[in-house]
């Protein structure tokens, strides 16, 4: 049997825009995301200027209780996810999927990294505060794979998970993988991000 995959939805976080449209106004406007980091206090380095996600308000996307909990990949992941199920007509207005079998929907998240914000503050909370001051969710929400976890939590998505790490082809891997799934037979619906 021969399956076919097509993109039916869209969601964007991005230096440029929080959204697909908005993201898509700033590329053809010609709008830039490169700006002074804000982030961090750059004195000492080389370099003060990055593409950073401006105005991002992860408790719009996520229970306030899970924003602190998660790094800031994650609170994307989440994000972006809900605008592509909303974007498809996957999500209710109580971010429940519609029309949709939950065992036959699944994800492939690509990741340059992880949570290595979380890493990073739990590195210099050891060597500040000591052991017994490292979070107890430092190690499962640094892992590459956290986002996918959360992103599946938050929507009730129960078929194949998995995160991709492939460096700069990260993003086109994780769409051909999921791609793959669905021509394979293994899910009906796959979200790759």
């Amino acid at each position: 049997m021969s399956r076919r995959a097509v993109v039916t939805g869209l969601g964007v976080v991005s230096p440029v825009g929080i959204g697909a449209d908005a993201t898509w106004d700033a590329l053809v406007s010609g709008r830039s995301g490169i700006a002074d980091i804000t982030l961090f206090d750059t004195t000492g380095f080389d370099v003060r200027i990055a593409g950073e996600v401006k105005d991002f308000d992860a408790t719009a996307y996520m229970d306030s209780r899970d924003v602190r909990r998660h790094d800031r990949n994650t609170h994307f992941a989440v994000a972006a996810t809900g605008e592509a199920l909303r974007h498809a007509g996957l999500l209710d207005g109580d971010r429940r999927l519609v029309d949709a079998d939950p065992d036959r929907f699944g994800m492939v998240v690509g990741t340059g990294i992880g949570g290595i914000g979380m890493m990073s503050d739990g590195i210099k909370t050891l060597l500040e505060r000591g052991p017994g001051r490292v979070s107890p969710f430092l190690l499962p929400h640094m892992l590459p794979d956290s986002a996918s976890g959360q992103v599946a939590i938050e929507y009730g998505i129960r078929g194949p998970n998995m995160a991709v790490v492939s460096a700069c082809a990260t993003g086109g891997h994780a769409i051909g993988e999921a791609m793959e799934t669905i021509v394979g037979g293994q899910a009906d619906l796959m979200l790759g991000a």
